[in-house]
C-alpha cells in the first residue's frame, strides 16, 4: 500500500510550535481537517493559526499549489496526494 500524504510547509515564525521541524506530512482531507489535526498534537500551533470561533487568523496566509486558499474554497479547499500546503504569515509595515 502506498503512503498518501500531503507536504505541509511551516514557515520559521511557526516552527517552534511544531517541534523546530520545517515541514510535515499530512493526510489528504481539506485545508480545516489538516490544520486542525496538526493543532491537535500541537495546541501552540493552533492558537497561532485559528481564531476561537475556527476561522484562521487574519494574518495567516494559506497557498495550496501556489494558489491562495482564499480564491479556492477557503478552508474546505480539498488537497490530495502530492499537494504541497504553505503557510505563509502576513508581514506588515510601513
Amino acid at each position: 500500500m502506498t503512503l498518501v500524504s500531503v507536504e505541509l510547509k511551516i514557515p520559521a515564525l511557526l516552527r517552534s510550535h511544531v517541534g523546530g521541524v520545517k515541514q510535515l506530512e499530512v493526510p489528504e482531507g481539506s485545508l480545516r481537517e489538516l490544520l486542525e489535526a496538526v493543532a491537535a498534537e500541537h495546541p501552540a500551533f493552533g492558537t497561532q493559526i485559528f481564531e476561537e470561533e475556527g476561522a484562521l487568523h487574519r494574518f495567516v496566509n494559506v497557498y495550496v499549489n501556489d494558489e491562495d486558499a482564499r480564491y479556492l474554497d477557503g478552508l474546505e479547499t480539498q488537497v490530495v496526494d502530492g499537494d504541497v500546503v504553505a503557510i505563509l504569515p502576513a508581514v506588515a509595515g510601513g
